[in-house]
């Protein structure tokens, strides 16, 4: 048997709210129809689930064993979300060398390769696929 305080910390990279909240207080409703209820329990289950899809994916991109593969595997997802092959990086380039846990330098030069190899090209954090 694990025995666990349930302590869990959090740190947050800009201003954020925090909702605590006892999740069977969610179960109990107020009434049988109450429509917020109801409102909030569909809307926390997809939130679970893409909570975990975006965690597998990360997970996914991590167990890449080059730099390359994890960029381009990044970049595949993010061009899959967004339909198409030009698309803007969500976040700053050292968030996405933090993001795939390499260096930002080393990442830096893979994506010079990549544009050299005709995989990609990049202009600031707006990058184009030409593979596929």
């Amino acid at each position: 048997m694990v025995n666990t305080n349930n302590e869990l910390f959090v740190e947050a990279k800009k201003n954020s709210t925090v909702l605590f909240f006892i999740y069977d207080d969610l179960q109990q409703k107020c009434n049988p129809n109450c429509l917020f209820h109801q409102k909030l329990l569909d809307s926390l289950s997809s939130l679970y689930l893409n909570k975990v899809i975006e965690l597998n994916t990360r997970i996914e991109l991590l167990s890449k064993r080059t730099i390359r593969e994890k960029l381009l595997g990044y970049f595949h997802v993010i061009s899959s979300k967004n339909m198409g092959k030009t698309f803007q990086i969500p976040f700053s380039l050292t968030d996405l060398a933090d993001y795939l846990s390499v260096d930002r330098s080393a990442m830096m030069r893979e994506l010079k390769l990549l544009k050299e190899d005709g995989f990609i090209e990049k202009s600031g954090n707006r990058i184009k696929l030409l593979y596929k």
